[in-house]
C-alpha cells in the first residue's frame, strides 16, 4: 500500500493577469495546486471555498484594497500570508508584518527568491508545538487539533484569534497573564495596541456567556486576566 503526500495549495490574489499567470505557472511547475482571485473580495471567498495552506496576496487590489482583504484575512484564519508589495519603502514593509503578514516580497520578485520564502513559511507553519490533544475541565472542552471548544457540552464557534486567546488562557490556568504577555503569545507582533486585548477579552466573553462560560474569565484589575479553572 502506498500513500500520496497531498498536494500544497495556495491561493493568489492579484489584479494583474499577466502576474498571475507567470505565478500561476511558476507554482504549478513547483508542485502546488493553484487557487486564484482578482480581487479581494473574491480572494475572501477562495479562502472560505478552498482553505488554502498559504496566500500570495498583492497590496494593489481594486476596491477592498490588499490591507482590508489582509485584515479580514487575519480576522478569519491563521494561514500564513506573503505579500506582493510593489513599493521598497521600509514603512511599507513594516506595515505588512504589522498588520499580521508572515512575509513579504518586493516587485519585481525573483522566482527562486519567491519559492524559498513560500517553504520557509510552510516549513516554520508545519514546526508549531504539537496541539494534539484536548483540555477538559469542569466547564470547557477544547479539542486543539480540531480548534472546536465546548462549554458543558454546547459548541462554540470561536474566530482564529479567539481561539488563540482562549487556548493561551486555559494553559496557563488559574494564572494572571498581564496585558503584554497576552499580546506577545496570541498577537505575536509588534505594533498591536493593549486596548485589543480588552475589546477580544470581551468578545470572547460574549461567545462564552449563553453556556455560562464566560465567568471562568476573570479581570485581575491593575494587572491582567486569568482562566480560573472551576472547582
Amino acid at each position: 500500500m502506498t500513500f500520496e503526500t497531498p498536494q500544497r495549495r495556495v491561493l493568489v490574489v492579484e489584479d494583474d493577469a499577466d502576474t498571475r499567470e507567470l505565478l500561476r505557472e511558476f507554482l504549478r511547475r513547483a508542485g502546488f495546486a493553484v487557487v486564484e482571485a482578482g480581487d479581494g473580495a473574491a480572494g475572501l471567498r477562495q479562502l472560505y471555498a478552498s482553505r488554502p495552506d498559504l496566500v500570495i496576496l498583492d497590496i494593489s487590489l481594486p476596491r477592498l484594497d490588499g490591507w482590508k482583504t489582509l485584515e479580514r484575512i487575519r480576522d478569519l484564519s491563521d494561514v500564513p500570508v506573503l505579500v506582493l508589495t510593489a513599493h521598497s519603502l521600509e514603512l511599507e514593509r513594516v506595515r505588512a508584518l504589522n498588520s499580521g503578514a508572515d512575509d513579504y516580497v518586493t516587485k519585481p520578485f525573483g522566482r527562486q527568491e519567491l519559492l524559498a520564502r513560500i517553504e520557509a513559511l510552510l516549513r516554520r507553519r508545519g514546526e508549531r508545538p504539537d496541539e494534539s490533544d484536548v483540555y477538559r475541565d469542569g466547564m470547557i472542552e477544547i479539542s486543539f487539533p480540531q480548534r472546536r471548544v465546548r462549554v458543558r457540552g454546547t459548541e462554540v464557534l470561536l474566530t482564529p484569534l479567539e481561539f488563540r486567546l482562549l487556548a493561551v488562557l486555559v494553559r496557563h490556568p488559574n494564572r494572571v497573564l498581564s496585558q503584554e504577555q497576552l499580546l506577545e503569545l496570541v498577537w505575536r507582533e509588534n505594533g498591536v495596541l493593549g486596548t485589543e486585548v480588552k475589546h477580544y477579552i470581551g468578545y470572547l466573553r460574549r461567545k462564552l456567556r449563553p453556556a455560562g462560560g464566560d465567568q471562568a474569565i476573570e479581570t485581575v484589575r491593575g494587572f491582567g486576566y486569568r482562566y480560573r479553572v472551576p472547582v
